[in-house]
Order: structure tokens, then C-alpha cells, then sequence
């Protein structure tokens, strides 16, 4: 999974895994899994972004046992633990909420605004969601996986956009059968944690702190802190450092603006902090990140 994701830190000494946000990474991707691979994946660990299991062949040594048309939504933040499962008999489909386009762009407490990535935030304590394709759509399933492979394979123009689009279809499918949760969760009291993200959406450019945001949603920092790490995993200034990262990502994706002006339209006042926390966050400097999409694009 090393060129997918990896390690970024430890929650509890659990791993946590990122995305890769590498620009020579597609923003989502399958992964077959064998059985050599089991010791490396069985093992408690943590997404920071969401994953579909689909089980297309065998069983697994659960109980009740999954079957061939099984689907796993799982939970970004929470502890999975997958020894229960055979490996060998699963595909995943790893994605950056980002393949979905603008919508999505925003960093994943944002979901809300995407009907797609709701049934990701199901709250079961295993993050595993268990839902049964109908026989009828298992072919259809396994059709748009091996779609996504063979674009992702090819890389011919336009692939990005074309297996971002058999991924929608997947998400619609799972939308709808998981429609009794996603009701549930609809109903569940939610408000604050949205409005806490709702601010930071649109205050992100700004000098703003966890106190001015606690301040705008009527909480305490240390009651929101609490709040959102028991939620998601991660703390307020996480999620802010993560939404500055994702703008400067697309500004240097999109626009031919400076790294100093970038920093600022990020909420980044200082361009030095703001190339040391790039790095820190990306492994290489904002303009690295711009040399490897277009290595004659070196200002800034």
C-alpha cells in the first residue's frame, strides 16, 4: 500500500494511514488482496480516508460469514481490525474524497455536503459496515472494479475523470443500500461538529484560531477539541492545517501564482512556516509538489 498511503502518525499506538498526495498518484485506486498480504493488513490500523471492501470470491471466518457480493463501507478515523477477514478473497477500492471533484475537494469532515461519502460516516465501532449487493448487481460491481483498473492501468487522457465516474457509480449503489443508515445518521445530532466545519471552510484563509472557532460555534476549545478528536480522531488544528494543504494543493495544481501568495490565500501569512508545514505534510516543498506535475513550471 506503500505508493497509496502511509503511516503519517500514531493514534493510541494504533497506525494511522493518509492518501498519498503524491501528484503522481491517481486519486483512487484497487488494490487485490492475496493471501501473502494478510500479516501486513490484518493488523489494527486507522484510514484517513474511506475504502470500499468488496468480497468477490471465497468467504471470510467471521460471524455471521461474509459472502461473495459483500460490501465493507469503511470508516475513515476508526480502528479497523481485519484479521477476522480472508484477505485473499477481497478488492478494495482506496479513494482520495478529492477523485469526486470540486465537491469533495474540502478535507473529510466536509462530507456532509456530498450525499455520496454519508454512508462513510456510519459510527460502527469495528468502522466496518457491512451491506449485501443483490445477486442481480454483483456483476455490475465487478464490471466498474475492473473499469477503474484497466483506466487506471492505461493512464490514457481523460482517465482520472473516467474512473472517478465508475466510483460514483459504486458510491450511488452503496448510497442506496445502505439507505436505513444514512436515515439514521440524517436524524442524529450532528449540528455542532458541521457548524465547527462550516466555519473552517469558509474562515480558512483567514489568521483564525481554535479559540475563534470554538467562540463561533458556542463552545468551550477544550469541549470542541474533545468533541471533534472522539469524532474523527484528529484535533481542530488538524483539520485546519489539512484544509489550508488541500488549497494549497489545488493553487499550485491550477494557478501559475507564487509560493508566497499562495501561502496567503491559504491563511499562511509567513511563506518560510508555510513551506516547512508543506513539507512536513507532503514530503517535499510547495515547489517540489509543482515540478513533479510540470517540471518547467520551477518559478514560484
Amino acid at each position: 500500500m506503500s505508493e497509496r498511503a502511509h503511516p503519517i502518525r500514531y493514534q493510541a499506538g494504533v497506525p494511522v494511514y493518509r492518501y498519498s498526495a503524491d501528484p503522481a498518484v491517481p486519486p483512487l485506486s484497487v488494490m487485490r488482496f492475496t493471501a501473502e498480504m494478510r500479516p501486513a493488513h490484518g493488523v489494527p490500523h486507522i484510514h484517513d480516508f474511506p475504502v470500499l471492501m468488496y468480497i468477490d470470491a471465497g468467504a471470510a471466518d467471521n460471524d455471521p460469514p461474509a459472502e461473495s457480493g459483500d460490501v465493507y463501507v469503511v470508516a475513515p478515523g476508526a480502528v479497523i481490525d481485519a484479521t477476522s477477514l480472508r484477505l485473499e478473497s477481497a478488492v478494495g477500492v482506496l479513494f482520495d474524497p478529492a477523485a469526486l471533484g470540486d465537491d469533495a475537494r474540502t478535507p473529510w469532515p466536509v462530507w456532509r455536503s456530498h450525499p455520496l461519502l454519508f454512508p462513510f460516516l456510519h459510527g460502527i465501532s469495528s468502522g466496518l459496515l457491512r451491506l449485501r449487493v443483490p445477486p442481480e448487481r454483483q456483476p455490475l460491481w465487478e464490471y466498474t472494479i475492473a473499469a477503474i483498473e484497466a483506466e487506471l492501468a492505461a493512464r490514457r487522457p481523460g482517465y482520472r475523470q473516467a474512473a472517478a465516474a465508475h466510483l460514483t457509480l459504486l458510491l450511488v449503489d452503496v448510497a442506496r443500500l445502505a439507505v436505513d443508515v444514512v436515515g439514521d445518521l440524517r436524524r442524529s445530532n450532528e449540528t455542532v461538529l458541521a457548524e465547527a466545519f462550516e466555519v473552517i471552510e469558509e474562515r480558512f484563509g483567514e489568521p483564525i484560531s481554535l479559540r475563534d472557532i470554538a467562540r463561533s460555534v458556542g463552545l468551550t476549545p477544550a469541549y470542541l477539541t474533545t468533541l471533534v478528536r472522539r469524532r474523527t480522531g484528529r484535533t481542530v488544528q488538524d483539520w485546519l492545517i489539512e484544509r489550508r494543504m488541500a488549497e494549497a494543493r489545488r493553487l499550485l495544481t491550477d494557478s501559475d501564482l507564487s509560493i508566497a501568495e499562495i501561502a496567503r490565500r491559504a491563511g499562511i501569512a509567513d511563506p518560510g512556516y508555510f513551506t516547512r508545514l508543506f513539507r512536513r505534510e507532503h514530503g517535499m516543498t510547495p515547489r517540489g509538489w509543482r515540478e513533479r506535475l510540470d517540471p518547467a513550471r520551477s518559478f514560484g
